[in-house]
């Protein structure tokens, strides 16, 4: 009598759910082994939602989400335009819910001040929030449907929107199962650390805290020499003026961390409003105590330290509020 034989995807899943005893954690060659199959088309969508959620429940280990990255890393390379130069990787996949994107002026100032940043994110997978994606085609700003158009649009602006389904549309059908899943899985962690264009500085925000060094490690791993993560605010790469923060930043291999305490006091919601990104930016004056200005100067600050491989964004606080105070009001962020 025959017997069917085993699928070969069913090694993975086996090992991370036989049990608390008997599972165990993926090494980084069979991480990426694992993934790898799951873009290519070589698991099942049963099996793949097994072996996210096992996972999910287990709690990835910086070796496995390293794996994780050199799969998905290995599939996007060949997609991109080479050389498409960039300075600095702006993951932003959380979308905002309780205060607007302060972030993105950030990315714009450091654009117009000599810097190419890469903007990227995925499809909206939690409702109510407002996705970068959304926002940058409210205002009439192109978000790329080709390649060409991406390197087009850096070569322009300086700053450019990638979504994920340009350059992993398989990431991107991953991503999306959250909706489906009702769950985060791995592939929220890995979409953070991917550094598409493989950019020098790479500015990271989780939203969990347990994440910070999970995310550390990985991008350690991956010789990723000047990453910083951070708790950002609803989960992008936005400084939270009103709160604690801590810092862990990766510096030729080496890992350090800093405690940075808030600034205001705890600030109420205020809610996404676009033109509230308009409004402060054409101000003469904000008031010191001004949420959404702490939270530019405070991600300019993060952004800068990670440039210069430093390990306390209080010290280029200053260099911060300078880049601010000679903004181009005239040159509205994001506007065609």
């Amino acid at each position: 009598m025959m017997t069917e034989q085993e699928h070969p995807f069913a090694h993975y899943v086996r090992t991370l759910a036989r049990g608390k005893r008997a599972r165990r954690d993926l090494t980084r060659e069979e991480a990426a082994a694992a993934m790898g199959m799951i873009l290519d088309g070589g698991a099942t969508d049963l099996q793949t939602g097994a072996f996210l959620m096992s996972m999910r429940v287990k709690e990835e280990t910086p070796e496995e989400l390293a794996g994780f990255l050199d799969a998905s890393r290995q599939r996007i390379a060949p997609l991109l335009p080479a050389p498409l130069a960039v300075d600095l990787d702006w993951p932003c996949y959380a979308g905002k819910k309780k205060h607007s994107p302060w972030h993105l002026l950030a990315a714009w100032l450091l654009a117009c001040n000599g810097r190419r940043v890469l903007l990227h994110g995925g499809p909206e997978h939690t409702p109510g929030r407002l996705y970068t994606d959304q926002l940058l085609r409210q205002r009439g700003w192109p978000v790329p449907a080709t390649l060409a158009q991406l390197e087009e649009a850096l070569q322009q602006h300086g700053i450019a929107y990638a979504p994920l389904s340009l350059f992993s549309p398989a990431l991107h059908r991953l991503l999306g199962l959250r909706s489906e899943l009702g769950l985060r899985s791995p592939i929220n962690s890995l979409t953070r650390g991917l550094n598409p264009a493989g950019a020098p500085v790479s500015l990271q925000s989780i939203f969990h805290p347990a994440y910070l060094d999970l995310h550390a490690g990985a991008a350690r791993l991956c010789d990723q020499h000047r990453t910083v993560v951070i708790k950002g605010e609803g989960g992008d790469p936005e400084w939270r003026p009103d709160a604690s923060n801590r810092v862990v930043s990766i510096f030729r291999g080496e890992t350090c961390e800093s405690q940075v305490p808030a600034s205001l006091r705890r600030a109420s919601p205020t809610g996404v409003a676009p033109e509230q990104i308009d409004q402060l930016w054409q101000q003469a004056e904000t008031a010191a105590d001004d949420y959404g200005t702490q939270a530019v100067i405070g991600t300019l600050a993060v952004a800068l330290m990670a440039e210069a491989g430093g390990s306390d964004p209080t010290a280029f606080r200053q260099a911060a509020e300078a880049l601010w105070q000679r903004r181009d009001r005239a040159r509205l962020p994001f506007h065609p």
